[in-house]
């Protein structure tokens, strides 16, 4: 079935080209489970084939992510402490635990926004508790785009990899290629967040 879904994506990638990209990420970046791992990957293959242009597959990525995270920003900025006040007794969440995690993403909000958007199921709900606690939209943006931009880069890499290798394009193959940059990324991701930790913790000390 998902060999079946990434052929398709390859044809549906050739017929509706750019904005094809842009509406799939806009629905991987949002609730809907369309994983990404299953959108970008062929448009990377098509590229290594002269079908599309690596800056516009990466810009359609990037602005489809971005405004599928918008989305759930917006339905949780605006929607988000009426429905705390209203149901959140029910599954523990109080207006001082909302108020805390406003105060966590004020200190915190950029390198957690940047970093979620390159790790499972946290890139599709960080946008949740960023509207919850009103992180500012400009920097939401930013912070979505860049992290984004390293993942949609990622994936395309396997795709272009696959398709100048002349390797068999199935999700197999990418999974099997996504899994060795993975051992990559994830450890530098964790590097990345204990230099934040240490760089914070330094600087609060040396703020009178």
């Amino acid at each position: 079935m998902l060999e079946s879904f990434v052929h398709w994506l390859v044809d549906t990638f050739r017929a509706l080209g750019y904005p094809g990209i842009i509406f799939l990420m806009a629905l991987e970046s949002s609730v809907l489970p369309v994983p990404s791992e299953l959108i970008m990957p062929p448009a990377g293959y098509l590229v290594a084939k002269g079908e599309m242009d690596l800056a516009l597959v990466l810009l359609c990525g990037v602005l489809g992510s971005v405004l599928g995270a918008l989305a759930n920003y917006g339905v949780a900025l605006w929607l988000g402490r009426a429905l705390v006040r209203r149901y959140g007794r029910y599954v523990l969440i109080t207006e001082k635990g909302l108020d805390r995690s406003e105060r966590f993403f004020v200190r915190h909000g950029e390198i957690s926004t940047f970093i979620s958007r390159m790790l499972p199921v946290l890139r599709h709900l960080i946008s949740i508790p960023a509207g919850l606690a009103r992180m500012p939209l400009p920097r939401f943006i930013v912070f979505t785009a860049l992290g984004a931009f390293i993942w949609c880069g990622v994936l395309t890499a396997v795709g272009y990899f696959l398709g100048r290798h002349e390797a068999a394009f199935d999700a197999l193959a990418v999974n099997h290629e996504l899994g060795r940059v993975i051992t990559i990324l994830i450890p530098a991701l964790a590097a990345l967040t204990v230099a934040y930790v240490v760089w914070y913790r330094r600087r609060a000390r040396s703020i009178p």
